[in-house]
């Protein structure tokens, strides 16, 4: 009996990328403590190939864990056209992810904001999706952001808001108490996501905003955004330096607070010359 295609992909994250993406979903999720027994994880698909895999990779989790937890699978239309709608359908079906699926108005409502559509885009889905989760019994939402963005977030952060941040693998919520973020492909590389995806024949959704449709049916170039200009920096310094994509990563975990001018904790500013007597 031939396995079906889901079977397929699992068997190729348990075998072919074991050591590229399943063993790293797994130390993440445990090293950072992601999951607790009983939590409800709102698994939040965009219709990449991050949120995807990641999807794919909690429903494996899910058969072998010695703990309980659930699942729900979220899906936000945010006015998505019908046939980008249509292949997320698809690709649930195919990966045999039982998604479900609500709707939002939030591409009309950035459409012509002229200046960071995309930021403030990205905050509005945030808020309806923890709105969504929560409404339907999850403590947790989780998204798909991996190695890759951890670095450039840090690189983008002192380039061009002068300050060193970075995307933390957990975090509360502000707006919406008793609810959780977390991000189990903390450190997987986003080549091994597209190698894993190569692999297995799969086509997904890159960025169907409507901005992004204008610019190209009128054949107009965007602007390269500050995260695209960090992702050509680091592939350049890399050239010379093969280490340096990790050395950006554990720079946050190494700050030596004894050499730090300043920096801010709870929202308030501390100063060497503070305690310098």
């Amino acid at each position: 009996m031939i396995d079906s295609f889901a079977r397929q992909v699992e068997n190729s994250i348990h075998k072919r990328f074991k050591k590229e993406i399943w063993s790293k979903f797994l130390k993440a999720v445990s090293e950072y403590k992601l999951l607790k027994e009983g939590d409800c994880v709102g698994v939040c698909i965009s219709g990449g190939k991050d949120s995807m895999l990641m999807a794919k990779l909690f429903s494996e989790l899910h058969k072998y864990s010695i703990y309980p937890f659930d699942l729900k699978y979220i899906v936000m239309d945010p006015g998505y056209l019908p046939e980008n709608r249509k292949l997320i359908e698809e690709n649930a079906a195919k990966l045999e992810i039982p998604v479900e699926i609500f709707e939002s108005d939030i591409f009309d409502s950035v459409y012509n904001i002229e200046r960071s559509p995309c930021y403030l885009c990205a905050r509005m889905r945030r808020g309806h999706l923890y709105n969504y989760a929560r409404s339907i019994g999850c403590n947790k939402i989780a998204l798909g952001h991996h190695y890759d963005d951890v670095i450039e977030t840090i690189l983008m952060g002192m380039l061009y808001g002068a300050q060193i941040q970075t995307m933390m693998p957990k975090l509360h919520s502000t707006n919406f108490q008793g609810m959780e973020l977390i991000r189990p492909l903390y450190l997987i590389r986003e080549d091994d996501i597209k190698a894993w995806r190569d692999y297995n024949g799969l086509r997904f959704l890159q960025c169907a905003c409507r901005f992004t449709e204008a610019c190209a049916a009128a054949g107009v170039e965007e602007t390269p955004s500050k995260r695209i200009e960090c992702k050509e920096l680091i592939r350049q310094m890399k050239k010379t330096n093969p280490e340096v994509e990790a050395h950006i990563f554990k720079s946050v975990e190494n700050v030596m607070l004894d050499t730090v001018i300043a920096y801010k904790k709870d929202g308030v500013r501390h100063h060497f010359l503070d305690t310098y007597e």
